[in-house]
């Protein structure tokens, strides 16, 4: 059995921990929070509570932690730290940032020997794949991914770590003309602007500043600054009401050519429709916490990606099975 341990319990935490129930050779050995353990109430009644100044003492009884706090802050501290002491996975999003966060998340697990996979989830992650093996099949073509309609964890976290802010949704909107005109195989040429829209629906601190919070929305770099971004300031029972699911989904699409000339044209899409975006990204974490343990067990280190995973290490089949049921 993999024995599992969880930082965060927050959505993605429970998702885990749902999908690590679904997966016969794994198990929740502990779930460690930086609230107080007494007050965190889990399902797996064989698994414990511990505060997240306890994990060192498990070093030898996990063997993945997977980590699911916020890209925003607390994953580009907690991902180096935590490799140095355990195998991980985390589901760091902020795309243009995932260079810098190989980086250090590499070094720590170069010196400790452990593995680390970062940046697991639908994207980055399962899209990420599709744009890779999509590029390689048609090498002359272009690449369009379009996300949503529905809510973005990470978007939504990075508003709530706003001063000010009690709570916050933040929806990703494709542009349905941009949509319909890849589709059509038109070979567009599109914006990050033309292609999405953001909706964000915020509630306040009693007393907060709704325009300073505005402003520091739309400005966000990497989050919400290249997109056309709409901010509506609601009570907390409206996101109770109106927004209290998590739905996500997005296309990738691949455009491109085959022929002496360029003559055949060929589009490949591949779609989710999810209707809890934490409970999926969560299962594709523990398919990847999996390939982690695994690749540890053969003695490699250090960080690694999808893009560096052997497709059946993510399963629980052995090979002659995959080979049976599914090649």
């Amino acid at each position: 059995m993999i024995r599992i341990g969880i930082l965060g319990y927050g959505n993605l935490g429970k998702g885990v921990e749902c999908a690590v129930k679904q997966n016969p050779d794994m198990e929740l050995a502990a779930v460690f929070t930086r609230r107080d353990p007494a007050a965190v109430k889990i399902l797996t009644q064989s698994a414990c509570v511990a505060h997240a100044d306890e994990a060192p003492a498990w070093k030898e009884k996990i063997d993945v932690m997977i980590l699911c706090g916020g890209s925003a802050t607390d994953l580009p501290a907690q991902t180096p730290a935590f490799a140095q002491l355990f195998n991980v996975v985390d589901s760091f999003d902020t795309h243009a940032k995932i260079p810098e966060h190989f980086a250090k998340v590499d070094a720590a697990a170069q010196e400790s020997g452990k593995v680390a996979v970062i940046s697991a989830g639908w994207d980055p992650g399962m899209f990420s794949l599709n744009r890779m093996l999509s590029g390689a099949i048609l090498p002359e073509g272009r690449d369009y991914t379009f996300w949503g309609k529905g809510v973005s964890q990470g978007h939504s976290d990075a508003i709530r770590r706003i001063p000010g802010v009690k709570d916050a949704r933040q929806y990703t909107i494709p542009v349905d003309s941009a949509l319909e005109a890849v589709r059509s195989g038109s070979n567009p040429e599109l914006t990050t602007r033309q292609k999405h829209l953001r909706d964000c629906y915020v509630v306040l601190e009693d007393g907060a500043d709704a325009s300073r919070v505005e402003q520091a929305i739309v400005t966000m770099p990497n989050y919400f600054a290249d997109y056309d971004t709409t901010v509506h300031f609601i009570s907390e029972e409206e996101l109770k009401r109106d927004h209290s699911g998590i739905p996500h989904g997005g296309f990738v699409i691949r455009t491109g050519c085959t022929g002496w000339e360029g003559e055949n044209k060929h589009v490949i899409e591949y779609s989710l429709k999810l209707d809890s975006n934490p409970e999926f990204t969560s299962s594709v974490i523990v398919a990847c916490a999996r390939a982690a343990f695994r690749m540890a067990q053969e003695g490699q280190k250090g960080c690694k990606t999808v893009f560096d995973i052997p497709p059946a290490y993510l399963s629980a089949m052995s090979g002659e099975e995959l080979r049976r049921l599914l090649l």
